[in-house]
């Protein structure tokens, strides 16, 4: 357990030192939470209602999909794992750290955009704080499981980012972070039920604001705790100690089943 909390220690204080996981885990998330805060904010008045998780699921995005898989992919190439083996540590144990201390960051951002969004851009604040939380759990817990999975298949870092981007870039336009998902046609709001962002935004709503929603919120939540169990445990199935080991593992492809619980979730949720 020393040695565990050692090494969490060392990863947070790390995404702290390292620039870029400082500019995904703090600086990205927080300037766009001023950014959109402003912009938004001053078009559609509404969107002071839900800024508070929209931005917070943007920190979360920005945190485990694009922070979290490059330095699994650069530990992995470097030769890091294999000490971990030869000293019998789990692949559970070593994917579980980089998880909980990106939580501790989301953590600090959340309460920094939280405490500010109020003065600065007349936000509401949640009428259910215990659901704000769980909420905010569950959202972490479904994208840091994906985050996993992405640094654990990637066979380098460039291939991170393409496949980050296949969930950030949809999530910002299609997940009602930015705009109202009713606005949407149907089809499209069919395929956002394929992300775990959408379904965060609907229960935050819900369950923490109060607001009227179209999806089933606890539905929603529990949607994403599939979601990030089946991504954790495909994360630990593929995982990789070595990437010059020659020897075939696992199919890559495996990694698909993690769309499982949100391809169910747009096929039978009417």
């Amino acid at each position: 357990m020393a040695a565990f909390l050692h090494h969490l220690s060392y990863d947070f204080n790390n995404g702290l030192r390292d620039r870029s996981l400082l500019l995904m885990n703090y600086l990205f998330p927080l300037a766009l939470f001023a950014m959109l805060g402003a912009l938004l904010g001053s078009i559609d008045p509404a969107f002071a209602g839900t800024i508070i998780p929209a931005t917070i699921i943007v920190a979360v995005m920005s945190s485990m999909l694009l922070g979290m898989p490059n330095p699994i992919v650069s530990a992995r190439e470097a030769g890091v794992y294999r000490s971990f083996k030869i000293n019998g540590v789990p692949a559970a144990s070593i994917l579980s750290i980089p998880a909980l201390s990106s939580l501790l960051h989301m953590v600090v951002v959340s309460a920094i955009i939280t405490v500010t969004a109020v003065p600065l851009f007349g936000a509401h604040l949640p009428v259910s704080w215990g659901y704000f939380v769980l909420v905010g759990l569950l959202t972490i817990f479904a994208m840091a499981g994906l985050g996993m999975l992405i640094g654990v298949i990637a066979s380098n870092t460039r291939a991170t980012v393409l496949i980050s981007q296949l969930y950030f870039v949809p999530s910002m336009l299609l997940a009602g972070l930015t705009m109202p998902s009713s606005m949407l046609p149907a089809a499209m709001r069919r395929i956002a039920m394929l992300l775990p962002a959408t379904h965060a935004m609907n229960a935050f709503q819900a369950l923490a604001l109060g607001l009227p929603t179209d999806g089933n919120p606890m539905g929603s939540l529990l949607i994403l705790l599939a979601g990030g169990l089946t991504a954790f445990g495909l994360a630990v199935l593929l995982f990789q100690w070595d990437s010059h080991n020659l020897r075939r593992g696992r199919s890559p492809f495996l990694a698909v089943l993690a769309v499982v619980p949100y391809l169910l979730a747009a096929v039978l949720i009417r």
